[in-house]
């Protein structure tokens, strides 16, 4: 009467294997590889090599531009630039004296906003004749905030050092800005 039967017979066998079952389940679906949502799609430049694109240069304190029809905005317009030629013909230059406003004197920002289209078609969503597949563009911030460096300071906790010793702020390392690395061709 005290003692226990061995086996439990088939109800304890499928219990078993259904706690293997879904042991798996929930461990596959975790540490599983995971499906892509969709298919590879195959994709394409939009334009050309050697297409010609017209380029719009702005100048904003605003990060998010759409004043396109400020032409005291427009800083660079340039027309017929071969997509995608590299050569010593499609380097463009542009100088320019820039006056800050006072709100950008005190901690502002400033942003250039470049915009290229087919030759041709207008950059301006606001324009009839635009075309989004017909334009690209970007932000970039013109203005980078730099901490002060600060002169450090050290006193010796060890010996009677009655002076503190200076030591010169560091140098910024402004050879990586400097580096032109040319520009990036997909085709």
């Amino acid at each position: 009467p005290g003692a226990r039967q061995g086996g439990g017979g088939l109800g304890q066998s499928i219990t078993g294997i259904v706690r293997m079952a879904v042991i798996w389940y929930f461990a596959s679906k975790f540490f599983g590889p995971k499906r892509p949502a969709e298919p590879g799609v195959l994709t394409s430049n939009l334009f050309q090599k050697g297409e010609p694109l017209d380029m719009w240069m702005y100048l904003s304190e605003n990060e998010k531009f759409n004043d396109f029809s400020n032409e005291d905005a427009l800083i660079w317009h340039e027309a017929n630039i071969p997509y995608a030629v590299w050569g010593p013909t499609s380097t463009r230059t542009h100088s320019l004296t820039y006056y800050p406003s006072e709100a950008l004197k005190h901690n502002g920002s400033l942003y250039a906003h470049v915009y290229f289209a087919r030759s041709g078609y207008p950059v301006d969503p606001t324009d009839p004749e635009y075309e989004q597949k017909s334009t690209f563009g970007r932000t970039h911030s013109v203005v980078a905030f730099l901490r002060k460096s600060k002169a450090g300071k050290k006193k010796s906790l060890l010996g009677d050092s009655k002076e503190s010793e200076e030591q010169p702020p560091p140098k910024e390392n402004k050879e990586s800005e400097d580096k032109d690395e040319g520009p990036v061709e997909y085709i």
